[in-house]
């Protein structure tokens, strides 16, 4: 007897949906696509649990009849293929048609789906063992798709899916993504009650960016818009100055379907080189269209890689457009020599109206006497005078106006040292062995990172107020994620407030650089910093963030204003656990001996 047998179909399934089905987002991402083949105007994306428990996928568009209904959970099911021919002019989503069949062998699903021309409409669901009810229902014209408990089948799978916060995160970007590429269609999504998406139709592409991500974004965007014989390119490109240290909000589309491509990323990287800091990256919206016979769509199981019949071809084209529109646009302001600058035009009237002019009166004391050595700038003090040479102040009762009323607001038992501030970098001081050099950035970056430490380790940390505060905003994806990590945030030393997709920064952790408060930067570097510590194991999440954190809030040019400053951030720093070197391995103190200064002389 063969060792060969075929797999039962409901295996079979199992089987396929460990590719097609990935995690919640992929079913999200299914059933998008295919309600926009089904001509919607209008798509409800309901979600529970993060998709665990609930996704729900209600469209307006052409619905199924009755037998199809049944028939597109078999596997292979389409009408997008008839002849292997149709393979290569594929302008539609979903065409395989085993999405449907792989979500069925993972989960409960059930669909109501109605046409235009039928009066009642069907219902179908699908059990786990693979039994098939059908019953005649009322329901408006379209699908409604259920999809309950996903993996409840296959618990190894389900073991493997991320935190709520994260699937969510995952079902949001497949949402953009599909929302991005048929702007004339009304697309909304919620989660567990919460309304995070309500996307009316919108008039072009810029509107649904402005819907979606916020006019922090779009207003830094310029068009791009190109045609060869070989793609048309357009949609939008970040300006240079927005660039940012995150990924996010580079999108690649071809003929409507979304790609990832580290290929073409690297063209645009290439076309900003030069114009951008290293490690920053601009936004990027870029929609190719070209034959479909050039491209090939069906290399990869959730079709988000494609190939192209000459890629290094498309690779050229691409940066040539991305350079063009970078050097077509000026991001400053330029002057017109040819008119030359506009001076304000005076009246002929003029002249009645200017006063007379008159120089200025000098009063002349002529009894000043220079060499006079009573001080005129004294107080008297009814006192008795004190054993003193002749002469002195103290005979006469008085106190010197240029005496140092500074020392008066001293803190007590504090000394202040002789110490030097060299052009904002350094702080010099004497040493016992000759001289000490401190990086006072390097200083600043030490005390916030062991300060940040002692924060995520609970202890109570002191904010300060900020004098102008104003809303940024970050989108629906970045308002969850500064919600999800509020906690994390005001425990280090933040205040903030979350409405809508915006955030507002009213307090930072004492010592936090006064530069680094201008809302929309640091923003920014929240941002940043929050995206990448969820990317690092647990045990060293909080040294990852205290070393952003210091970063963030020492890259001001803020200095020691005085001598007693100066040795207050000394003091701070050799009270650190290390004061040597930064968090980063940068050194921070430095001593020049007595006989390296004798060298020099």
């Amino acid at each position: 007897m063969g060792v060969l047998k075929v797999l039962p179909a409901q295996l079979a399934n199992m089987i396929a949906a460990g590719e097609v089905v990935q995690r919640p987002s992929s079913v999200v991402k299914e059933l998008m696509e295919n309600a926009v083949d089904a001509q919607s105007t209008k798509v409800s994306v309901i979600i529970a649990d993060a998709g665990r428990t609930l996704i729900q996928v209600i469209d307006d568009g052409c619905g199924m009849s009755p037998s199809d209904a049944v028939l597109c959970f078999e596997r292979h099911a389409t009408s997008k293929i008839a002849e292997a021919e149709d393979l290569n002019s594929i302008l539609s989503y979903g065409f395989r048609g085993e999405a449907l069949a792989s979500i069925a062998a993972v989960s409960e699903v059930s669909l109501k789906t109605r046409r235009e021309k039928d009066s009642t409409g069907v219902e179908v669901k699908l059990g786990l063992n693979g039994q098939t009810r059908t019953a005649s229902v009322a329901c408006p014209k379209g699908s409604n798709f259920q999809v309950r408990n996903l993996f409840c089948n296959t618990p190894a799978r389900r073991k493997f899916l991320k935190s709520d916060n994260v699937e969510l995160k995952h079902i949001i970007e497949e949402f953009t993504r599909v929302a991005l590429t048929r702007p004339e269609i009304a697309f909304s999504l919620s989660s567990n009650g919460r309304d995070l998406f309500q996307l009316k139709p919108a008039k072009s592409l810029k509107f649904r960016l402005l819907d979606l991500l916020g006019g922090n974004v779009v207003g830094d965007l310029v068009d791009i818009d190109t045609e060869t014989s070989l793609v048309k390119i357009h949609g939008y490109i970040g300006r240079p100055q927005a660039a940012r240290k995150t990924l996010g909000n580079q999108f690649f589309f071809v003929n409507g379907r979304y790609f990832r491509s580290p290929y073409l990323h690297k063209a645009v990287m290439t076309a900003y080189e030069e114009i951008i800091p290293d490690g920053l990256t601009p936004s990027y919206f870029i929609f190719l269209e070209m034959d479909p016979q050039s491209v090939d769509i069906n290399i990869h199981p959730t079709k988000t890689e494609v190939k192209f019949e000459d890629d290094s071809l498309l690779f050229q084209v691409l940066m040539a457009s991305v350079r063009e529109t970078i050097g077509r646009n000026s991001f400053g302001a330029s002057l017109d020599f040819e008119t030359g600058p506009q001076l304000p035009q005076l009246g002929s009237s003029f002249e009645e109206y200017r006063g007379p002019v008159s120089m200025p009166e000098h009063e002349i004391d002529p009894d000043y006497n220079p060499f006079d050595t009573t001080p005129s700038g004294g107080v008297e003090i009814p006192r008795t005078p004190l054993a003193a040479p002749q002469g002195s102040y103290a005979t006469r009762g008085f106190v010197a106006s240029s005496q140092d009323y500074g020392k008066l607001f001293e803190q007590e038992g504090l000394s202040v040292r002789r110490t030097m501030i060299v052009v904002g970098k350094y702080i010099v001081t004497p040493s016992a062995s000759g001289m000490m050099l401190v990086n006072i950035r390097r200083a600043r970056q030490r005390i916030l990172y062991e300060q940040t430490l002692r924060s995520l380790s609970d202890e109570v940390v002191t904010t300060q107020a900020l004098l102008f505060t104003s809303p940024v905003q970050v989108g629906v994806q970045g308002a969850l994620l500064f919600e999800q990590n509020a906690a994390l945030l005001e425990r280090i030393g933040f205040q903030l407030s979350i409405e809508g997709d915006s955030v507002t920064i009213s307090g930072v952790p004492q010592g936090f650089s006064d530069s680094c408060t201008d809302p929309a930067r640091l923003v920014e570097e929240l941002s940043a910093i929050l995206s990448e510590s969820g990317k690092v194991l647990p045990e060293l999440m909080k040294q990852r963030m205290a070393e952003k954190i210091a970063l963030a809030g020492c890259s001001g040019p803020e200095r020691p204003g005085s001598q007693l400053e100066a040795q207050q951030l000394i003091d701070t720093l050799f009270a650190c656990d290390n004061a040597e070197f930064t968090s980063d391995g940068h050194k921070i103190v430095s001593i020049i001996t007595l006989d390296e200064l004798d060298k020099r002389f």
